[in-house]
Formats: structure tokens, sequence, C-alpha cells
């Protein structure tokens, strides 16, 4: 059963970094961030390129706090995994470290926006690929 999960070394530094420049709470909410924006890009991410774990470390009530087992539930669907699964806290660390990479690049590809512009227009976008 997933507890907690170590980021890789890269990413210490790139969580304290996007939590200072979007300025949208601690870097938990960073890492919440990160997890849930990597599974909305579809992909299924391969065990055998789990990066280093010496990085930050959050346990699952810091990193997913009361809604813990509606994030473990978003993995255990994209995955066809049950939520006792030797490697979800494997799956867990692989999507927040590939999300703050791509949180880092998107971010630092623009100059000067801030975490409710970013919020915002993420929103937008996700509003508008619904279909009806």
């Amino acid at each position: 059963m997933f507890t907690q999960i170590k980021t890789s070394k890269e990413n210490k530094e790139v969580v304290s970094l996007l939590t200072r420049k979007l300025g949208l709470g601690t870097e938990n909410v960073i890492a919440r961030m990160a997890y849930t924006y990597s599974l909305s890009k579809d992909r299924k991410l391969d065990l055998n390129s789990i990066k280093d774990s010496s990085g930050k470390e959050y346990s699952k009530s810091v990193l997913f706090g009361e809604y813990h087992d509606i994030y473990l539930g978003l993995v255990c669907v994209h995955y066809g995994l049950y939520k006792t699964d030797k490697d979800i806290g494997r799956y867990i660390k692989m999507h927040v470290d590939d999300g703050l990479q791509l949180l880092n690049e998107e971010v630092n590809s623009r100059s000067n926006i801030d975490g409710f512009d970013f919020i915002t227009e993420k929103i937008n976008t996700g509003i508008n690929l619904i279909t009806f």
C-alpha cells in the first residue's frame, strides 16, 4: 500500500521554484497539480523509467490530504489497478515527477504568468475539450 513517495533529486528544486513562481500555496499543492497534470496527458508511464528518489518526501496524507482515495482512484483507473497493488506508489511517484517536469517547462516558457492565470487557462482549455 502507498504510504509515501520521494520525488527525484532534480524535482526537489523544481517543486520549490514552481511553488514560489505560481504562488498557489504550499509545495504539496504544486505536487498534486503535477500529479493530475501528468495523468491528464493520458500517457502510460513505464515503471522501468522511474527516476531516483533523492528529492522531496511526501506522505500520503500530506500529498493528497483528505481526498487521498480520489487521487489514488485516478491512478488505479488509469492503469487498471486495484488500490492495494504493490506498484501504486511507484506510479504516483512517476506521475508527480513527470508532472513537475511538464509544469516547469510550460511555466518557464512564459515569462509573466502567475498561478491564477495559469490555472484559469487550464480550466478553460479543459472546458473547451468537453463535447456534448
